[in-house]
């Protein structure tokens, strides 16, 4: 069957629901990704896979293709980089090991920061809480949110902007494992990875290229470059790089329901990208329409 005929409308492959930090259920998430026009939707929690399986019955439901993923913390250095993974095994244990210990240290670096933010604006953890459902990967949009609920700040944008911003002093990092080695586990739990929004600071903030060369040699499969946050100087090198070493490329909205301005369908990637990326996949199977 061709990629065409199988995938009938567009494809999107970078979703959050609140499972992390979206604002909509998996369920309204894909009831929006279908009335949206998209033949096929990935959801990609932020280190966690809680979502599918209600994501998978709506998608069943209403007649979309779902691909199962999960956006995976990385860090290197003191850069935060966001590894996109498709199709693994969610019972692999190195992948649950990996994220249950980032979960873990998103909860503990969000209940420091909430500390200091309460000590001069009066925030609370239970302000937090009520951002969140059972389940919730916690991080720095809910707090966003708790400010924006508590009245002292307008929007989300404006809390990362303001008071969550590194400059505001309330800020901390939380562990993640290097980029290498996500991508070893993802491609160990039989998922095919790839880097999310690679260019957003930059050429001054890409990284180098004997990383990426390090990436592709452990099993990096793409480059999503088109992304509204990529800075086109910094995307043009880095389509330069995919050619050079291999990688596919991927187009996405990053939609976090009314979490962020981005919509549904507003970058999408190719449907022969998404075959190779279910031929390399072993881990899970996606939801067929």
């Amino acid at each position: 069957m061709s990629a065409e005929r199988r995938f009938a409308g567009a494809i999107d492959l970078h979703t959050h629901s609140r499972v992390s930090d979206g604002t909509e259920t998996p369920s309204e998430l894909i009831r929006a990704a279908h009335a949206a026009g998209l033949g096929t939707v990935a959801l990609t929690d932020h280190d966690s896979t809680t979502g599918w399986g209600e994501a998978s019955a709506t998608a069943r439901e209403v007649g979309i293709t779902l691909i199962p993923g999960m956006e995976f913390s990385t860090r290197q250095g003191y850069a935060s980089v966001h590894l996109l993974a498709y199709l693994f095994d969610p019972t692999d244990a190195g992948i649950i090991d990996e994220t249950a210990r980032i979960r873990e240290a998103r909860l503990t670096r969000a209940e420091a920061m909430v500390a200091r933010i309460g000590a001069d604006y009066g925030l609370t953890w239970a302000d937090v809480l009520a951002q969140t459902t059972p389940g919730t990967t916690i991080g720095r949009p809910h707090i966003a949110d708790a400010l924006v609920a508590r009245g002292l700040v307008p929007t989300r944008s404006d809390a990362f902007e303001g008071i969550l911003h590194s400059r505001a002093g309330y800020f901390q990092p939380h562990y993640a494992p290097d980029p290498l080695l996500a991508v070893k586990l993802v491609r160990a739990a039989g998922g095919v990875p790839v880097l999310a929004h690679p260019a957003t600071r930059g050429v001054e903030g890409l990284m180098s290229e004997a990383l990426l060369a390090e990436l592709v040699d452990a099993g990096l499969f793409g480059l999503e470059l088109d992304h509204r946050e990529n800075k086109p100087k910094a995307k043009a090198r880095l389509a330069i790089l995919a050619a050079r070493y291999g990688l596919a490329v991927t187009g996405s909205s990053d939609y976090h329901g009314t979490g962020k301005p981005n919509r549904l369908g507003e970058n999408t990637t190719a449907p022969e990208v998404l075959d190779a990326i279910i031929a390399q996949g072993t881990g899970a199977a996606p939801i067929y329409a």
